[in-house]
């Protein structure tokens, strides 16, 4: 079985091209995607009659009775759910750092991150709507209501709702990126350090850690910006829908009928594009500011007391969040099983299989078609990382922040920016609708991910287990293949989840890349959540939630099983 794959490992010559193929693969579609943008923005589309280049698209862009208010709805709840992710994980890890319950929420952050945002964003629509179940299981005992309560707790007018849903979905990634950075900065050494020197747990926590461990977050929090800012799917489903966010906006004007609005779409993708630029730029400078002054604080001497309340305060917001997490894919199931359920019931009055049944030929082939698209392109990942990986040990090199800036910029650039100058390009080159050019969407988005999962317990395995294999005569490739990938088994599995988690969750690549034809669990719970019905809706978005999941437990299965005579391998990271 080995001597078959020795053969697919590239040899030590093509193994350097790992790092410029896997960049290609990046820079060529978001650079020809946003040539492919910014030209029709600025009236140069010749297959629509553009034959020159105007400012026509940005005086209709800008003269849009919807835009201001799209704009203020994006820039609002964009910055403001950032802005309390970031600040419920310092709160969190530096008040509750080492008890039990950080290392609880530590042990089912996977789970919670594989829960894809559309499957999020209906389960807490379910959750919170005014005949949600929440209201159902306070009524009518506890506030007399007897028929749902006339408040906009769903589609406000503020953006309420979609900044709750990104904060719960944003949270558990920014704290998995914190979690991992406290080991590359020997946080336990600083904070007994700290501790011995008199200060409390969170102000030494916030004094000698948060200094060190914020440089390696920062292109997560930057990559949160951009995502908060132009997310289209969840807002699709949360936020009002006149005006919607910008990119929603943006998104109907692609889809419309009149193809003139293409090229104010166009405008439209750029202007979103520099709102999010402008915004990390003015992030970056309040960065600067706060430094600044935290040199001050820093040296101030404050010690501080014990943090009891404040780690209980930030203790119960992070509980609460994770239970609004997984109440949202409870309801899911909930009410995809619901037979009769009249308000103010708090729970179906029966329940069956028969809208699974009934629906059951349009979900197989929507799932068929997540499940082929997610586990090729996050194949493709895990070898395109694993190859960077390999090339960085065996050249002894060293991963530098241009490369990670490289890594992010799928994530970092928004979606809706460059995907439809990709579909452009697409079409011209003639790959539009087809598996390749949907995959190839999708690995754009799943290999950052997928190698920022597999980086870390890659580069901390203990060289010496290579160095031995070597000095007994191994080669480079046999080292591989029979010491390093059996004992990074589960951490190469549990980057694969992560990244067909990751592809299950993509909306716009789908549509853009796909050409519409492509149906996937996430294209059509985002169109079944608009007016579906909840029970339809509901059995999409749970199969949507519990594929990734099913994917997850076998990725902590497999190798558990696989090394169940091997304790030290088991209970390796």
């Amino acid at each position: 079985m080995a001597a078959p794959l020795q053969r697919l490992i590239p040899r030590k010559t093509m193994l350097r091209h790992a790092p410029s193929l896997t960049l290609g693969l990046f820079l060529i579609p978001i650079g020809a995607g946003l040539i492919g943008t910014w030209l029709p923005a600025f009236g140069y589309l010749p297959a629509l009659g553009g034959a020159g280049l105007d400012l026509e698209s940005w005086r209709r862009l800008l003269t849009h009775p919807s835009l201001p208010a799209a704009l203020r709805l994006t820039l609002t709840s964009g910055i403001l759910a950032s802005v309390l992710s970031l600040a419920l994980v310092i709160a969190f890890v530096s008040g509750c750092h080492g008890t039990r319950l950080y290392h609880r929420l530590h042990r089912i952050l996977a789970p919670v991150l594989a829960v894809p945002h559309v499957a999020i964003a209906i389960g807490l629509a379910f959750l919170i709507a005014p005949s949600g179940w929440l209201a159902r299981l306070i009524s009518p005992w506890a506030t007399g209501w007897t028929t749902p309560p006339d408040v906009a707790t769903v589609n406000d007018p503020y953006g309420l709702a979609l900044t709750l849903g990104l904060v719960v979905k944003e949270v558990p990634y920014l704290l998995l990126m914190t979690m991992a950075a406290l080991g590359q900065v020997q946080a336990a050494r600083r904070m007994a350090v700290a501790r011995s020197l008199g200060y409390g747990p969170v102000v030494g926590w916030l004094k000698t850690v948060l200094p060190a461990v914020y440089g390696l977050i920062r292109l997560p929090i930057y990559a949160v910006i951009a995502y908060s800012l132009s997310v289209v799917d969840m807002a699709m489903v949360l936020a009002p829908a006149t005006p919607p966010p910008l990119a929603v906006l943006i998104l109907r004007w692609f889809n419309d009928p009149d193809l003139s609005l293409r090229f104010q779409a166009a405008a439209g993708a750029v202007l979103q594009l520099l709102a999010v630029i402008l915004v990390i730029a003015v992030w970056n400078l309040l960065e600067r500011a706060v430094m600044r002054l935290g040199r001050r604080w820093i040296v101030g001497g404050r010690r501080g007391g014990g943090g009891g309340a404040a780690a209980m305060a930030a203790g119960g917001a992070m509980s609460l969040l994770f239970a609004a997490a997984g109440l949202s894919v409870a309801v899911l199931g909930i009410w995809s099983l619901a037979g009769r359920w009249r308000y103010p019931g708090a729970f179906p009055v029966d329940m069956s299989f028969a809208t699974w049944g009934r629906h059951l030929p349009g979900l197989s082939w929507a799932a068929s078609t997540t499940l082929i698209a997610g586990a090729v392109a996050a194949a493709l990942a895990l070898a395109l990382a694993l190859a960077c990986l390999e090339n960085e040990q065996r050249n002894a090199l060293r991963t530098t922040n241009r490369a990670l800036w490289l890594l992010y910029a799928p994530l970092l650039v928004p979606q809706v920016a460059f995907l439809f100058g990709f579909q452009v390009i697409a079409v011209r080159a003639g790959i539009d609708g087809t598996w390749m050019t949907l995959i190839w969407s999708h690995v754009l988005f799943v290999l950052p991910y997928v190698f920022l999962s597999l980086a870390e317990p890659y580069r901390s395995l203990d060289e010496r287990y290579a160095r031995a294999a070597r000095c007994l005569g191994a080669s480079p490739n046999r080292v591989f293949w029979r010491v390093k990938a059996p004992m990074l088994l589960r951490p190469i599995a549990i980057a694969f989840a992560m990244g067909f988690a990751v592809s299950v969750a993509q909306y716009l690549p789908t549509l853009f890349a796909g050409g519409g034809r492509f149906v996937t669990l996430t294209t059509e719970a985002v169109a079944l959540s608009g007016g579906g019905g909840r029970r339809v809706a509901g059995v999409f978005a749970f199969a949507q939630a519990a594929l990734p999941l099913l994917v997850f437990a076998l990725a902590l299965g497999v190798p558990a099983w696989i090394h169940r005579h091997r304790q030290a391998l088991r209970s390796a990271p």
